[in-house]
């Protein structure tokens, strides 16, 4: 899903970010500076997210700027599919979160299950590696990519973790209600359709 104002501003803060951290010049950081508040300012007034928290985000980005990846596990058992409570927004989403530096991600999708659902996973295959920008997730501050993992589950019990409230196994036809910033309705069908057929390519969109 496009929105123009966010791409605006996204590219403006991409431009301040590099300019910020490659240039010596103390007019061009302060032009480089300038840029980064309008870019914030524009995040501003179209979200909900607060200057304070915009700016945090931004200068806490250092170096050239490239795409987040964020990653999530797709675990089934008896044709229902792993979600958990997520406490921030009280909705459910697949486990998953950031991919931390010094883990694959196989390594990574087995430790956010483990510790949002309580569950123990072996990473089986990718099935899906998308761009956020394309699908209906709402605005975010950041460019993403997301990347499904289908896990076997080989252990554990429902346990909630740090970030989670509840776990809970759903069928296609009666998912709960989706924390959208994290995975779509289409995205979990998508997940269905791969149970259902598992020698489908992977898909990247």
């Amino acid at each position: 899903m496009s929105y123009k104002w966010l791409e605006w501003a996204k590219k403006i803060q991409s431009i301040s970010q590099s300019g910020l951290s490659f240039s010596n010049d103390m007019y061009d950081i302060e032009r480089y500076e300038e840029l980064r508040k309008i870019s914030a300012e524009i995040i501003e007034q179209y979200t909900d997210l607060e200057m304070e928290k915009i700016e945090e985000l931004f200068t806490n980005e250092t170096g050239y700027q490239t795409p987040k990846v964020d990653v999530r596990g797709a675990v089934f058992n008896d044709d229902k599919i792993l979600m958990v409570r997520e406490k921030i927004d009280d909705k459910w989403s697949l486990p998953g979160g950031f991919c931390d530096i010094g883990l694959s991600p196989s390594e990574n999708i087995i430790k956010e299950v483990e510790e949002e659902s309580g569950y123990d996973v072996v990473a089986k295959k990718l099935v899906a590696l998308l761009d956020m920008n394309k699908h209906s997730h709402p605005p975010q501050p950041y460019h993403y990519y997301k990347i499904f993992i289908h896990c076997d589950l080989i252990g554990g019990q429902a346990d909630t973790g740090i970030e989670t409230k509840d776990v809970q196994f759903f069928s296609e036809n009666n998912l709960p209600k989706l924390s959208t910033g994290r995975n779509t309705e289409n995205q979990i069908k998508m997940l269905f359709g791969y149970l259902r057929n598992p020698s489908k390519l992977s898909l990247v969109d």
